[in-house]
C-alpha cells in the first residue's frame, strides 16, 4: 500500500488529513472523535489569552456553495482550554493549537500555554476576516506579521504554522516574510469575507453582518494560493479550503501542498471524510504507480 505519511518541519502525521480550526475543535472529546475517525492530526477552534463571548446568533448560515460564518472567536481562554488540550494529548490525539492575539505578545503568551498543555504544533490565526483587531487585520501588514511570528518563535519549540489569508494581494510576498521571520509551514486558506442578506426581512442575516466563507467556493482560490507558496517559499505548506472528497485533496496536493484541512465537508458529510479521502488517495497514489504522497507533492509545477 503507498505510504501516506508526512512530516510537516518535524511534525509527524500517519496521513496527510487534518481538522480544521473552528470545526469541532472545542473540546477534548471532540478533537479526539475527529482523530480516531482516521483525521492525521487535529487543530483546535482560536483560542487567545482572555475569554470571549463571540457574537450572538445567528453566527451562521448555509449557501449553495458553503456557508458564512461570523462566530466572533469564541473561547474560554488558554488558560481554561489548556485542560482539553491535556486530555486530548493524554488520550493519544496528534494536536496543533490555533491561537490569535491582539498583538504579537498576545500570540506569543497564548502558544507558550499552549505548548505547556501538550500542544504539538501552534497554528497562528493571522487570517480571520471578521473580528476587529486581529486575524486578517495583523495578517494584512507585513511588520506585524513579522512580529507575530518572531515572538512566537522565541517563546516555543515546537513547529510553527502561519494560517494566511487570501485577502491579501500579493501571496508569494506574504509567504517569504512568513518564512524569513522563522515560521515551520504555511496553512492557506482562511475563510473569505462575505455576507448574506435575507430578502424577506431585507437585512443581513449575520449578527456580526459580515462572515467568512468557506467550502466549495473558495477552493480554486485556495489551490492558487498553495501554487504561488510553492513556487516561492521552501516551508511546508498546509492546503485547506472547500475539500470535500480525495479529487480535492489529490488537487491540493498536486499544486504542493504536504498536508490538507478539512473543515466544512465535516459539517455536510460527517466525520467518515477522513476515511474516505485517505482511502481515495490511497487509491489514487496505487493506480498511479506512486509508492509515497510525497511522490506527487507539486506535480502540478512540471517536476
Amino acid at each position: 500500500m503507498p505510504d501516506l505519511r508526512v512530516t510537516l518541519s518535524g511534525l509527524r502525521l500517519r496521513n496527510p488529513t487534518m481538522l480544521a480550526a473552528g470545526i469541532l475543535g472545542t473540546s477534548a472529546s471532540m478533537l479526539t472523535r475527529a482523530y480516531r475517525e482516521g483525521a492525521g492530526a487535529v487543530v483546535t477552534k482560536s483560542v487567545g489569552l482572555s475569554p470571549r463571548s463571540g457574537y450572538p446568533n445567528p453566527t451562521i448560515v448555509e449557501v449553495e456553495c458553503g456557508y458564512v460564518n461570523a462566530m466572533g472567536l469564541p473561547n474560554p481562554g488558554t488558560e481554561e482550554f489548556a485542560s482539553e488540550v491535556r486530555d486530548a494529548k493524554k488520550a493519544g490525539v496528534k494536536l496543533v493549537a490555533s491561537v490569535y492575539g491582539f498583538s504579537a505578545e498576545d500570540f506569543a503568551q497564548a502558544s507558550v500555554v499552549m505548548e505547556e498543555a501538550g500542544a504539538d504544533g501552534i497554528e497562528l490565526n493571522l487570517s480571520c476576516p471578521h473580528v476587529s483587531g486581529t486575524g486578517v487585520e495583523i495578517g494584512a501588514d507585513l511588520d506585524l506579521v513579522s512580529d507575530v511570528v518572531k515572538a512566537v518563535g522565541d517563546v516555543t519549540s515546537v513547529p510553527i504554522f502561519a494560517k494566511i489569508s487570501a485577502l491579501y494581494p500579493r501571496v508569494p510576498e506574504l509567504g517569504a516574510v512568513v518564512e524569513r521571520s522563522g515560521a515551520d509551514g504555511i496553512t492557506a486558506i482562511n475563510t473569505l469575507r462575505a455576507m448574506v442578506i435575507d430578502t424577506t426581512v431585507r437585512r443581513p442575516i449575520l449578527a456580526g453582518i459580515y462572515g467568512g466563507l468557506s467550502g466549495p467556493a473558495i477552493r480554486p482560490v485556495a489551490v492558487r494560493c498553495v501554487y504561488e507558496l510553492y513556487e516561492s517559499v521552501d516551508i511546508p505548506i498546509i492546503g485547506v479550503g472547500g475539500i470535500t472528497g480525495w479529487e480535492d485533496a489529490v488537487e491540493f496536493v498536486l499544486a504542493g501542498a504536504t498536508a490538507v484541512q478539512i473543515g466544512t465537508a465535516v459539517g455536510r458529510r460527517g466525520l467518515r471524510v477522513f476515511k474516505d479521502v485517505t482511502e481515495g488517495l490511497r487509491r489514487y497514489l496505487a493506480d498511479g504507480g506512486f509508492k509515497s504522497i510525497k511522490d506527487v507533492i507539486g506535480l502540478a509545477h512540471g517536476e
